[in-house]
């Protein structure tokens, strides 16, 4: 899932380079922390949260492949 993440974010901005996703477990739901740096979070989170929405599905769907719950934040660096 943090590989398909990364993957699609990382198709979003300039810098690929500057993409970085972590995942940590939280009360057995898995979280995905998006962070990217070089003031290029507006390309991830998109007018009103339409890329954000649309990434989070995608994860989402990902999930319940594996029986999991996923959660994307998504942080400026």
């Amino acid at each position: 899932m943090r590989e398909l993440v990364e993957l699609l974010c990382r198709a979003l901005v300039d810098d690929p380079d500057a993409v970085r996703v972590e995942e940590r477990d939280e009360d057995g739901e898995v979280v995905l922390e998006v962070a990217v740096g070089g003031g290029e979070i507006g390309r991830l989170i998109g007018r009103g949260g339409r890329v954000a929405n649309a990434i989070r599905t995608v994860a989402r769907a990902a999930a319940t492949r594996e029986r999991r719950r996923v959660l994307v934040e998504f942080v400026e660096d």
